[in-house]
């Protein structure tokens, strides 16, 4: 009799156990279902001037508490649009991430309000040995001729901080690998690309790769050919001195130029020299290399 009480006991604990679990499981589920929310992803890598279709998108759960601000519930919502930036796999979709709505696809659609882009020719040297990709940040430096009566050739910085949009005909802004091209797309203002445009055709361009983050502006007042030379002290000058032909004496009596007077003959001093058994000596003056004898 007790043994099939304490039977019913144990059946009914199990029961009673189950039931709760059960209960519990789905109260959890319905919480953790309520702190999630559909946020739209990308599901694969996504390039900057794509634009949009489904099978680029997926809508995955998202923490209700962490949405980001400018997110997108349904894939159905993104039709047509135009990706300003290149997207990760699995990396949301955001309103601030997008072109307007109605811009085509492609370079336009990357280039900022307000802004313009222009394309200017390289070569190796000039396009930074092709280190200049789309995404980095370089200076501008124009070297040409000074409106002086000496028509002096001087460099100077004309742009800095320029955002570099494309080489050649590729945007993507993966790469690390340098690329040596022919031409560098650059995004600039109104007034820039009026600087730009004049610089190219008065001189010779060259693009100075600096570093992503670095927001200084230098204004610096550029340098001359003659800045250059003078920076390197009294050196030349020494060097024409040296190289000036002595000059000729002229007798008093208006006769044949008159020989320029010797030098002094120098004073040497003697120096006695022993290694072991041998004895020699030598002889110099001063600034000058030893004579032996």
């Amino acid at each position: 009799m007790r043994s099939r009480q304490a039977w019913t006991m144990l059946v009914l604990s199990v029961m009673a156990g189950g039931a709760a679990t059960v209960l519990a499981a789905g109260w959890l589920g319905e919480r953790s279902s309520a702190a999630m929310v559909p946020v739209v992803v990308a599901s694969r890598d996504v390039e900057a001037g794509q634009q949009i279709d489904a099978a680029m998108l997926q809508a995955v759960n998202w923490p209700r508490d962490a949405r980001l601000q400018g997110s997108f519930a349904e894939p159905g919502e993104l039709g047509g649009r135009v990706l300003r930036t290149a997207l990760a796999r699995g990396e949301p979709v955001l309103e601030a991430k997008l072109a307007p709505a109605g811009t085509r696809g492609g370079l336009s659609a990357v280039i900022e309000p307000g802004r313009r882009a222009i394309t200017v020719k390289v070569n190796e040297v000039v396009g930074v040995a092709g280190f200049a990709l789309p995404g980095n940040y370089v200076d501008v430096l124009l070297s040409t001729q000074d409106d002086s009566a000496n028509a002096q050739m001087v460099s100077r910085i004309v742009l800095e901080r320029i955002l570099v949009l494309a080489v050649a005909q590729e945007a993507g802004r993966d790469e690390t690998r340098p690329k040596v091209v022919s031409a560098v797309t650059l995004e600039v203002t109104p007034q820039q690309a009026e600087r730009l445009d004049l610089a190219r055709n008065v001189g010779q361009l060259s693009l100075v790769l600096r570093n992503q983050i670095d927001r200084s502006v230098v204004a610096g007042g550029g340098i001359s050919k003659a800045d250059l030379l003078r920076a390197a002290g009294s050196e030349p000058a020494a060097r024409a001195l040296v190289a000036a032909p002595r000059a000729t004496v002229r007798s008093s009596t208006g006769g044949e130029p008159a020989r320029p007077a010797s030098p002094a003959e120098p004073t040497l001093t003697q120096v006695e020299i022993i290694r072991g058994v041998l004895k020699s000596s030598a002889a110099f003056e001063e600034g000058s290399r030893l004579h032996a004898r």
